[in-house]
């Protein structure tokens, strides 16, 4: 299977940008636990922007 290289950009820019990760850091994780990361960090500013 392979990953749109547009949307690897996206999920590595916004873990960098919220957890400070390097590139690599970022690379290696698995599709699924990244793709994770990506949702928490949407639901904890989502919390934050909802003053919760």
């Amino acid at each position: 299977m392979t990953y749109a290289p547009d949307q690897l950009y996206t999920e590595v820019a916004y873990v960098a940008y919220h957890f400070h990760w390097s590139r690599d850091e970022i690379l290696d994780l698995e599709h699924p636990e990244r793709r994770r990361f990506v949702e928490e960090i949407g639901q904890l500013n989502t919390r934050v922007q909802s003053g919760r």
